[in-house]
């Protein structure tokens, strides 16, 4: 097997969403269960996991732990999900991986077995890799949800983190809060050493005490609206917070809640590991890498990606739009999913554009056509100029003809057009 014949073989099985872990664990046992000799961290939540687990893996490694992390969705390359000390998977160690499952899938399959699908594939090539490696640590992103997600195939993690937790995934999930909550509460277990999180709203804190309590499980808070801010730009937020000064060099002030709740979370550890210390953590902090959220690609003008797809992310976006440009003439292009709450993205975040294009995620079934989401945003903002924009290099060919130098360019509205679009900003600039 080569690596595009290990690619395909994963890529080749179902898609979709599964809400069961029967496949996966059946899986894991032909393997041998790699998953119990590793020590977890268990991320869920609704926006944020992504930077969280940034924070987690740089401080873990400046404190010289062997850290592997596993994310979702691919926003630039194939691989950059699967990585130990922030470097990505090579591809003969993606398919020594899948080699080895695709023999555990051919035994599974001749018990009659049903073979799991391509993320419980990725997700169990993760836990291989990690466990290959021998990771001191290994931090896990649910890819929707908690309880039912197959990240959650792992026994107790040391931690389960939150990230700010809101409405999205409804159809899977829930129609409410609480019960969206509940769901990603699912990652908790006995024998967690803490729950932890910061800043959810108390309908939501009350669902995660409420399970803490009955599993015998530590509940932390972070603060972060204890945190004094002293600088917020396109360059990262400083901060002061429980006497400590940090730097996150990840942009817009939402990340001094999730650099918290990392913060948190690394102190609980602390208790364990005395070699993590503030020093590391805060060096940690300071050298995070997670592009693609509100991440400038170019300047002059100023080009920024982000993923926002949800109301509260449009919310988070807005701010921070209007912390770092408020003086700003503002180009937006924006490409949706049909099965987003995009109307409700538009109203929260496209009255802040002077000028709004309109792109169609391509290869996507799930994809809006430009067309219908122009006529929407132009039916909530009228007279604004809304343009529907043919593809997404069209998209970006006009939003630079439009802007000046000290314009902003901002593309948002799903994570699937973050690479494309920085990859022509590196041809065209």
């Amino acid at each position: 097997m080569d690596y595009q014949e290990a690619r395909a073989f994963i890529a080749g099985k179902i898609s979709g969403v599964h809400l069961e872990l029967d496949r996966i664990r059946a899986l894991l046992d032909e393997l041998g269960n790699p998953e119990k000799n590793l020590r977890f961290l268990h991320i869920a939540g609704t926006n944020g996991k992504g930077s969280i687990a940034a924070y987690l893996s740089a401080a873990l490694t400046r404190a010289g732990f062997c850290t592997g992390v596993y994310t979702s969705p691919v926003v630039y390359t194939y691989g950059e999900q699967f990585r130990i000390n922030g470097k990505m998977i090579t591809r003969e160690e993606y398919t020594q991986l899948a080699e080895k499952m695709k023999s555990a899938v051919t035994h599974m399959e001749r018990r009659g077995l049903v073979c799991p699908s391509n993320f419980e594939l990725e997700t169990v090539l993760a836990i291989l890799f990690f466990a290959e490696q021998h990771c001191d640590y290994s931090i896990l992103e649910c890819g929707m949800g908690g309880r039912d997600d197959a990240t959650n195939v792992i026994p107790a993690p040391v931690l389960a983190i939150f990230a700010s937790i809101s409405m999205d995934h409804t159809e899977f999930l829930g129609h409410t809060l609480p019960e969206i909550a509940s769901v990603k509460a699912g990652i908790i277990k006995k024998g967690c050493m803490a729950a932890v999180t910061s800043g959810q709203q108390k309908e939501t804190s009350d669902v995660l005490q409420s399970v803490c309590d009955s599993l015998g499980v530590l509940l932390v808070n972070g603060h972060p609206e204890q945190a004094e801010i002293l600088e917020n730009t396109i360059d990262g937020v400083t901060f002061r917070y429980k006497g400590l000064l940090f730097h996150t060099p990840l942009a817009g002030s939402c990340q001094v809640e999730n650099a918290v709740t990392a913060f948190e979370a690394l102190k609980v550890l602390q208790r364990k590991e005395p070699e993590l210390t503030d020093e590391k953590i805060l060096e940690g902090i300071s050298l995070a890498d997670w592009h693609g959220r509100f991440t400038r690609i170019a300047e002059n003008p100023d080009f920024l990606v982000d993923g926002a797809h949800n109301p509260r992310a449009a919310d988070i976006l807005r701010k921070s739009v209007l912390e770092c440009y408020p003086d700003r003439r503002r180009i937006f292009i924006l490409g949706v999913f049909a099965d987003k709450d995009y109307r409700e993205v538009i109203r929260r975040t496209c009255d802040l554009a002077d000028v709004l294009l309109c792109v169609e995620t391509p290869d996507n079934e799930r994809a809006l056509p430009a067309e219908k989401l122009a006529g929407i945003a132009a039916e909530i903002f009228p007279g604004k100029p809304v343009f529907a924009e043919k593809s997404i290099p069209d998209a970006v060919r006009h939003s630079l003809a439009l802007a000046g130098p000290e314009d902003l360019i901002l593309s948002f509205g799903s994570l699937s057009n973050i690479g494309e679009i920085t990859s022509l900003m590196k041809h065209l600039t």
